[in-house]
This record gives structure tokens, sequence and C-alpha cells, in this order.
């Protein structure tokens, strides 16, 4: 098979990508706060959107953080708060409906790569209606370091059967573009939870606003060739 012939695969972060859930997350973080006196600010929330539970609770306690099992614990609780007000609120955000589509059309292969629990994602595949668009899923339960490391895109990309240097990342979180240049892949950073500026600092080779009429054949072609 020449290069050129090659699959490409595009992986998608979910939180602040696929949906924007920012505000769902925040509240979930508050209520878990409420009911376990945990001392979570919206400040704090917002700087660590995009990191694992685990690495969220550990910054945010330091040495006094409790046991494995009770942050488990924590996370679950706290996922369990997000999907019940998730269920009647995700939608996917502007223009991600379209470029999917369109990436499809171009035969590339479609995959998540998100720090997030599996059931966060299958509930949004299935209420959003995209659940067959996507060949592998990275959650969670596949990794053992959080990003900037840059384990979940390259699993994303095993699953997928596809060399991680034909795979292009969309990520919004400054975490999320250093892991994906560490796994060796192109990154676009969407401007949705942090400033275009932070996401160029990180590494992105583009950043946009939004990705909406995102120039899919463009990257696709820069993918084939590369």
């Amino acid at each position: 098979m020449s290069a050129i012939e090659e699959p490409c695969l595009v992986i998608f972060d979910h939180d602040g990508v696929l949906v924007d859930s920012f505000d769902l997350h925040l509240e979930s973080w508050l209520e878990l706060g409420r009911r376990t006196g945990l001392p979570f600010t919206r400040e704090f929330i917002h700087d660590t959107f995009g990191m694992t539970n685990p690495s969220i609770f550990q910054r945010l306690l330091g040495d006094a953080a409790p046991s494995a099992d009770e942050i488990a614990r924590f996370g679950n609780l706290k996922e369990d708060c997000y999907r019940e007000v998730a269920r009647s609120q995700i939608a996917l955000m502007p223009g991600v409906r379209e470029l999917i589509d369109s990436l499809m059309a171009h035969g590339v292969v479609l995959a998540i790569g998100s720090s997030a629990p599996l059931a966060n994602l299958e509930l949004t595949l299935d209420v959003c209606g995209v659940k067959h668009c996507f060949a592998a899923i990275s959650s969670l339960e596949d990794i053992r370091n959080g990003k900037p490391d840059p384990e979940v895109f390259l699993v994303a990309a095993r699953k997928a059967g596809i060399d991680p240097r034909r795979a292009l990342v969309f990520e919004d979180a400054v975490v999320g573009i250093q892991a994906a240049k560490a796994a060796g892949m192109l990154v676009i950073g969407v401007g949705t939870t942090k400033p275009l500026i932070q996401l160029n600092e990180a590494g992105a080779d583009h950043t946009v606003a939004n990705l909406v009429e995102f120039p899919v054949s463009t990257w696709v072609e820069r993918l084939r060739v590369s």
C-alpha cells in the first residue's frame, strides 16, 4: 500500500470538542463539594478541566488525598451527578455533526480520546445518534496516565489500527494539546474553553474558534502526505 493510500485517523476529545459540557461538569463538581465537603471552586474546576478525576483530586488535596478506593468513590459520585444532568441536555457542538459527516465522506477513520469515563462518552454517542460513526474509543478505563501523557491518544490509535503518525486530534485543553504532540500527532486547538493563544503556546498545529466550516480537505491531504 502506498503512503497516500494508508488510512488516516481523526481523534476527537469529548468535553469541549464534541459537546459543550463545561457547565454540566461545573455543576457536577460543585454538587460533589456540597455532598462531601470537598473545597471545589469554580476557578479550580476551570483550571483542571480536561484532567482525569484522580489527578483532579490529587491536585485539590495534595498530601491529604484519601485512598485510591475513596477517590474512586468520589469520582463515581461526581460522574453520576454529571449523567443525571447531561442525559436531558447534552448536544453536539456547532459544526461537529457536519465535520463528522465530511470526514467520513473523505474515508477518514474516527475515534474518541478522552479522560472521561466510558459511560459518559457512550451517553453522548447514544443521545446524539453518532455511535456508529466511531471506530474506536479510548476512555479513562483504558489508561493509567492522564493528559499531558500521550497514552489516551496512543490507545485510540492502537484500537483503530492506525499509525499514530497518520492521526489528527481535535482538542480544547492545554494538557490535551501537549498529549497529542507527545503522541506524534497533528493537533487542532479548539478555542471553546481556553484562549487560542494558550493553545498555540501549548504546541497546536492550528487553532480555530469552533468547528463550523472546518477545512476538512486541506487537513486530510496533509495527513495523507505526512
